[in-house]
């Protein structure tokens, strides 16, 4: 028997994401890149954890890379940016084939957008694909919503320049968080796990099926 990915290799790792065997090498050159791997395969957390333990660098290029930010934007509007990552949290549970690069080009689009409305100049470019849209969307009618409720902290509503810095703050951290592959959503974990006890974000049952 060969690979049924490679057609060259010895089969050895069992695969959820395709229930058959492939060979270590295919394991790890198509995770998160063709194969669309469950949260709980072994081999997709040990490879978070070397992850984890090996940060990668954000290009010079990378999008709103020079925005400066507060010092204490996250202490003056902490239960602003928890409901933005839940936002996310709670859209990706409900759409499981939402991915980290979705996330983030959703979080980029509604930055550059705030970056505009916090100069005065109403301007969107939401993105097209559409889970992307489906995001960006659910986080404009969330930060609509916040903008018209009574003021819950003694700092008032948050200024359009200070949810345009929170929404850096939290691309830069899925940025961080993320392993840059396409079909990645270990940054969507990571916001999962910051609400352990909702409901509403509960996993779904293990895809994995032992042979």
């Amino acid at each position: 028997m060969s690979c049924p990915i490679c057609q060259k290799r010895k089969p050895g790792r069992f695969c959820p994401a395709k229930a058959e065997t492939i060979c270590p090498v295919c394991c790890g050159t198509e995770r998160e890149v063709t194969l669309d791997c469950p949260s709980d395969c072994a081999y997709l957390l040990a490879a978070h954890r070397y992850e984890e333990q090996h940060p990668r660098a954000l290009p010079a290029n990378t999008p709103l890379l020079d925005v400066r930010l507060a010092p204490d934007l996250v202490r003056i509007h902490p239960q602003l940016m928890s409901a933005i990552a839940f936002t996310f949290a709670k859209f990706c549970a409900k759409q499981p084939t939402a991915t980290d690069p979705d996330v983030l080009a959703a979080l980029q689009s509604q930055a550059e957008s705030y970056k505009t409305l916090s100069a005065g100049i109403v301007y969107e470019q939401p993105p097209v694909p559409p889970v992307q849209r489906g995001l960006y969307d659910a986080l404009t009618a969330f930060l609509n919503e916040s903008k018209q409720a009574p003021a819950q902290t003694p700092q008032g509503r948050p200024k359009d320049s200070e949810i345009f810095q929170l929404l850096v703050f939290l691309y830069r951290m899925g940025l961080l968080r993320t392993n840059g592959r396409p079909r990645s959503r270990r940054f969507i974990e990571f916001l999962r796990g910051q609400f352990p006890g909702d409901n509403e974000l509960k996993r779904e049952e293990s895809r994995i099926i032992v042979p």
